[in-house]
């Protein structure tokens, strides 16, 4: 017990010094949102994949308006988000206006991927005073990603249908801090050196890249491209694969984007005020505007490599 003393203590010290160089760096209200090991391993069936490229947002396409959850509300969001795709996605779009708009993605997918920016929290972004920035609490310079991939996966145990056009969908839960971090809370940070593994927290990933991923639901009702909640419609897989009864699977979308952080830089997402930028907050939406040629393309490709 006498030789096990020493060490003790000098873990005890390392543990302090951690603690004290992380309120120091990121301020001691959210110095326990942020990790240096990931925690938790994905647990990743193999299965066909098909790849858009569309881009990193070169044109920095942002907005506080959220077109799945909120249309029709200029700052509905009450925080900014980030897209890809289509070009015109804000709270006026339409149907009509999305099949109509010019893209970023190449085969012409004017589809829309959005999730909310991440911004360095120790600077001052050109928001500060502006709906969605400061006026919410979402104060710092917005940080653009390093990469964005948009990838499709077929089903670990069948065959997949296309995704009907202008299907609306939400992964992850923008209230998660408020709600307890419920059932809805799909936040899921990681390190590009660090593959296979994640956290709900803030990843303090040295000279790696910062990753963050959005894994959509897959099992579609058959019916409908939107519901109340934005989630009931098309749901997540069983474990093994399958869908519940009364749902179909469609190709499953994994959206990847990935961040160079400064290292020592404090850093957040935006989100609701009375979610405090938690990280568990980390959420994205998606309007499937692709052309049905594509889709079709898409769906065999992940069908036919089965």
């Amino acid at each position: 017990m006498v030789r096990n003393k020493p060490v003790t203590v000098a873990v005890a010290a390392v543990a302090v010094l951690v603690l004290a160089t992380s309120v120091v760096l990121y301020g001691t209200s959210s110095a326990g949102q942020y990790v240096s090991e990931l925690d938790q391993v994905a647990q990743e069936p193999e299965t066909a994949s098909f790849v858009v490229r569309c881009g990193t947002n070169e044109d920095r396409h942002l907005n506080a308006d959220n077109p799945v959850v909120s249309p029709g509300i200029p700052f509905g969001a009450h925080h900014t988000h980030e897209y890809v795709g289509n070009k015109s996605a804000d709270a006026r779009s339409t149907n009509d206006s999305l099949a109509a708009a010019p893209t970023t993605c190449e085969r012409d997918d004017r589809s829309t991927y959005y999730w909310p920016v991440l911004r360095l929290t120790d600077g001052t972004g050109p928001d500060a005073h502006a709906e969605g920035g400061g006026v919410h609490g979402n104060t710092g310079e917005v940080l653009p990603p390093k990469s964005v991939e948009i990838r499709y996966e077929g089903s670990p145990v069948s065959a997949v249908l296309p995704m009907p056009r202008f299907l609306r969908l939400i992964t992850g839960d923008p209230a998660a801090f408020t709600g307890g971090y419920g059932p809805n809370t799909r936040a899921r940070w990681g390190c590009s050196d660090q593959p296979g593994r994640y956290t709900t927290k803030y990843p303090l990933c040295g000279s790696a890249t910062t990753v963050r991923t959005y894994d959509f639901g897959s099992c579609w009702d058959g019916n409908n491209t939107d519901s109340a909640s934005h989630r009931t419609h098309v749901v997540f897989p069983l474990a093994g694969g399958a869908c519940p009864q009364k749902t179909f699977p469609i190709p499953r979308l994994r959206v990847t984007v990935g961040y160079d952080v400064p290292e020592g830089r404090p850093f957040a997402i935006d989100s609701f005020p009375e979610e405090m930028r938690d990280p568990a907050t980390d959420h994205a939406m998606f309007i499937n505007a692709m052309p049905e040629a594509l889709m079709t393309e898409l769906t065999g490709h992940l069908n036919g490599a089965r």
